[in-house]
Parts: structure tokens; C-alpha cells; sequence
């Protein structure tokens, strides 16, 4: 069995507690504004250009199966509407201007990959991440071989996930998952639809029922300025989950460290006017959560 990820990512520090091996996995229902890894969003191996490494050699154009790639401005991007990600292109380039986002991998080589990392999760209390893209939309079957392994090897696991799935496979994957790291963008569902494509009566009634069925869950909002830090919002969420089992709420304040990869997979980045909160508001925002005795801290 073989299921296609975007990446294997050690020593990751961001994604629960210790030191982790994070699995990405590639493909996500939602189409997020401020998303930093737009090329995780999509079901299917992508082709990424970077046009700065890029010295217009042709090579890429002559050797493309699909007869696709043409010239735009003295450089050659990926066309989305023709490209099958055969990755000949990236065969071809010498100068590294073109690389695969999304690989295909068996449970065997991602368990490998784990394993090579069992020291640190000892050493730090660490363990395995699996996240996204979106975990709880892929086959479920390879998510579970994964989890069964790890559970037998005694790792610890989180699930970094939107919430937008339906519930039985939440409940499949229940009893190997040490905490869900469980994302809300907005508490309301039009203006959610909004942000993310989707609205979020799915994700807010999968989180009633996880926290029902006693899952471990961490609360983590994305944070920016204008867009969801009011205190409307925010006091809506704090008030949705003040009486749920939550371990922690993380505010995260916008970034937008992705931007560039935008150009380099072919997409509009629509998050060109977010910024983050200043220090003082973020300040003032986690105070909501603490008046309302949750758990709270600004940051991963």
C-alpha cells in the first residue's frame, strides 16, 4: 500500500511537545487565505518552478511530454491545466529550478523514517506528528497501519488537523492518537466560508463530539489582524469550548513565510493585505481565554 505526502520533516519542535517527526500528508478540503503551504492543498503530485534558480536554458520546455510549458517573461512556470507532475522537467533541470511537491510512499519506508528518530523522541519527550494537507481526509487504511505501528513502538502521536472530515474516521484513528491539534479559524460560519471555502459546522460538531468521546485536543487559531482577531470572535470561541476538556489554546499570530511559494506552484495568494496583531492586542486576546479559566499561550 502506497499513499502520496508531501514531505517527511525531522526534528520538527512545532508540531507538540519534544522533539517530532512530522508526516505530511498532501490534499486539504480547505482552501485557507493565509495557507503556507499552498502546494499541500491539492489531492495530486504537483510540479513547483523557482524562477530565480531559473537561466532559461529551454531544457524543460524541449523535454516535456505534454508539449505544456511555454515561455512567460524569459521564464518557464509550470502550467497547472497541462502539467501531470511526470517530473521530467525536474529530470531535466541541472539548475534545480523545478522540484515534485508529493511523493508516493509506503507504510514500510514512512516507519523507517520514524524509527531513525527514536532516540530524540526518548530524549525529549517527543514523538510523531502527522499532518498536512488535511490527515483526516486521506486513506484512512494507511493512516491506521501507521498509528498501529507507532502504538506497538510505544511513540507518541498527534494528529494536526482542520476538523473537516467526518467523524468516523475520527473515531477509527481515537484510540492511537495521543492529542489532536485541532484548528479553529472563526466562529462563524459565514464569515469562515469566507476565509477558508468551507463553512465550519462540520469542524465545530467534530470537535463537541472528540471532546465527548474524551480525545485530548489542543486548540491552535491562527491569529490576524482585522480578519478573526476581534473580540466578538474570539470571545465566541472561548465561550464555545469553556467547558470542554482543553489541554491549551495556541494563538498564533499571522506570518506569511509562504507568500513566495505562491508564484512558485502557479497560485494568487489572497492574503497580501493580513497582518499580525500587534504585541499588546495578542496581550489582550489571550486574557479572554484566561477570564474564562482556559489554558492559553500566543505561539506553537
Amino acid at each position: 500500500m502506497e499513499h502520496l505526502l508531501l514531505d517527511i520533516q525531522k526534528y520538527s519542535i512545532h508540531n507538540g511537545e519534544g522533539i517530532r517527526t512530522t508526516i505530511f500528508f498532501k490534499g486539504c478540503p480547505l482552501k485557507c487565505k493565509w495557507c503556507h503551504n499552498p502546494e499541500s492543498q491539492s489531492y495530486r503530485a504537483e510540479i513547483m518552478y523557482n524562477k530565480e534558480k531559473c537561466v532559461s536554458c529551454m531544457r524543460c520546455l524541449m523535454k516535456c511530454p505534454q508539449k505544456g510549458i511555454v515561455e512567460k517573461d524569459g521564464f518557464y512556470p509550470v502550467p497547472r491545466d497541462k502539467c501531470d507532475a511526470c517530473a521530467t522537467c525536474v529530470d531535466f533541470c541541472i539548475y534545480g529550478a523545478r522540484e515534485k511537491a508529493g511523493r508516493l510512499y509506503s507504510v514500510d519506508e514512512v516507519i523507517k523514517e520514524i524509527e531513525k528518530d527514536k532516540m530524540f523522541y526518548e530524549q525529549s519527550n517527543g514523538g510523531v506528528t502527522l499532518s498536512g494537507g488535511e490527515v483526516m481526509t486521506q486513506d484512512i487504511n494507511f493512516i491506521l497501519q501507521i498509528l498501529k505501528r507507532c502504538d506497538r513502538m510505544g511513540y507518541n502521536v498527534n494528529i494536526d488537523t482542520c476538523g473537516y472530515s467526518s467523524f468516523e474516521r475520527f473515531e477509527k484513528i481515537l484510540p492511537y492518537i495521543d492529542t489532536f491539534l485541532y484548528d479553529i479559524k472563526h466562529i462563524d460560519p459565514d464569515k469562515h466560508r469566507l476565509l477558508t471555502g468551507k463553512d465550519n459546522v462540520l469542524i465545530l460538531d467534530n470537535l463537541k463530539k472528540l471532546n465527548d468521546k474524551n480525545g485530548k485536543i489542543h486548540i491552535r487559531i491562527p491569529v490576524i489582524e482585522g480578519v478573526n482577531s476581534d473580540d466578538e470572535n474570539i470571545n465566541g470561541i472561548a465561550d464555545f469550548i469553556k467547558d470542554m476538556n482543553i489541554t491549551m489554546v495556541s494563538l498564533l499570530p499571522y506570518h506569511a513565510i509562504g507568500q513566495g511559494k505562491y508564484d512558485r506552484i502557479d497560485m494568487e495568494y489572497e492574503g497580501t493585505d493580513f497582518s499580525a496583531p500587534g504585541e499588546e492586542r495578542m496581550l489582550e486576546l489571550k486574557n479572554i481565554f484566561e477570564r474564562k479559566n482556559i489554558p492559553v499561550k500566543i505561539g506553537g
